[in-house]
């Protein structure tokens, strides 16, 4: 069995879930001599791709554009469109190169862009959809052009893997899809609880904020939620983890709330760092208004950090019973969930049992034996 996966989720991403999974798909599929695959890439600063050195092998071509130390200042500022762009242009048209050149039995694309429909020639596709995002917040994103690309991909596609049943439902929600044609495979988490410490400066107490900041992130609302808990507890700190600098209007808030000094933000840099920064934290918040799956869910169970999250979406499908769930709409719920893990170490000891008990349902290696198939009933 061939499989080519497309450049899209490694020329837009640095660091993120998506490329994670591809990454754990790859690897995984690696260690099986039955399946040969190739990533049509020539270059790219996705920190999950470059730090496993055992997937260049599978790179089609490789080509120097910027090194590490050049790229991140870029990625502190703003994901910067113009790099991406530049990695468009080079990546792209391998991508192109690939496709019409046909020897693969099956193709994955990365992600929604419809470039590479006029080059299938009739080859079957997979596409893995993530959430519906996009979708649910139409009013907030209505120029973005994601979900028109996603609808034809949806309709297009031989076969659709989701991750999670919540997101199965979107879809067929949003797009009246065939439930039949919907595979639902959850993800897994990469982190580990046994990664080397690495010189960080932490406060001794700390809250931790995981990723983006954007509108159903929940972030503003969380921040004004807890801001009196902040001011009442003079050694309790939050940490924004990820995610663009602090914008002028989050620092504005930060000022008004009289918080600022207690809000500090790391960018992520590797696992080490991120793995780190859970094992400190007393207790991970995750007040999202909808996620398609919630890999940092995991990543904190396994880090053995106790997590308190949105009773919403695909979240409590993940997090069974090892998270304690809040009203993401409801200030007293927020603060009143986290008061009780904050106070309570029993009750922290019991989250991070239950936390290392329920991440050992999920694995990559499952994950990529439940896609192999998807593939291989495509073939038969």
């Amino acid at each position: 069995m061939k499989l080519l996966y497309d450049h899209q989720i490694f020329t837009n991403q640095y660091y993120g879930g998506i490329s994670r999974y591809f990454c754990e798909l790859m690897n995984q599929f690696s260690k099986n001599p039955n399946i040969q695959f190739t990533l049509a890439l020539r270059a790219s600063y996705n920190e999950n791709l470059c730090s496993q050195p055992t997937l260049d092998p599978y790179w089609s071509n490789r080509s120097q554009l910027l090194s590490r130390t050049q790229i991140i200042p870029y990625i502190e500022k703003t994901m910067d469109i113009h790099l991406m762009r530049r990695l468009r242009i080079i990546n792209e048209p391998e991508s192109v190169r690939l496709l019409k050149k046909q020897d693969f039995d099956i193709f994955h694309p990365t992600y929604y862009n419809p470039y590479f429909m006029k080059q299938l020639q009739g080859k079957p596709y997979v596409l893995t959809v993530y959430d519906m995002i996009h979708e649910i917040f139409s009013d907030m994103l209505k120029w973005d052009h994601a979900v028109a690309d996603k609808k034809r991909v949806i309709e297009c596609a031989t076969k659709i893997v989701a991750i999670s049943n919540n997101t199965k439902a979107d879809i067929i929600k949003f797009y009246d899809c065939d439930p039949k044609k919907i595979e639902v495979i959850p993800l897994a988490a990469s982190l580990h609880n046994n990664t080397p410490n690495i010189s960080l400066n932490l406060p001794q107490r700390y809250i931790l904020f995981i990723g983006d900041r954007g509108f159903y992130k929940n972030f503003t609302f969380f921040i004004n939620s807890i801001s009196s808990l902040l001011n009442d507890e003079h050694d309790l700190y939050l940490i924004c983890a990820g995610g663009k600098v602090f914008s002028y209007t989050e620092i504005h808030l930060f000022d008004v709330l009289k918080i600022k000094k207690k809000i500090i933000r790391y960018p992520i840099i590797n696992d080490m760092m991120l793995s780190q920064l859970y094992r400190k934290a007393i207790l991970f918040i995750f007040p999202s208004l909808y996620e398609g799956f919630g890999i940092p869910l995991l990543e904190a169970f396994s880090c053995g950090c106790p997590v308190a999250a949105s009773n919403t979406s695909s979240l409590p499908e993940v997090g069974g019973d090892a998270v304690n769930y809040f009203d993401p709409y409801d200030s007293d719920s927020i603060r009143k969930v986290i008061e009780d893990i904050l106070y309570d170490n029993s009750l922290q000891d019991s989250m991070r049992v239950k936390g290392y008990q329920r991440q050992k349902c999920f694995s990559w290696e499952m994950t990529a034996m439940q896609t192999k198939k998807v593939y291989e009933d495509i073939l038969t």
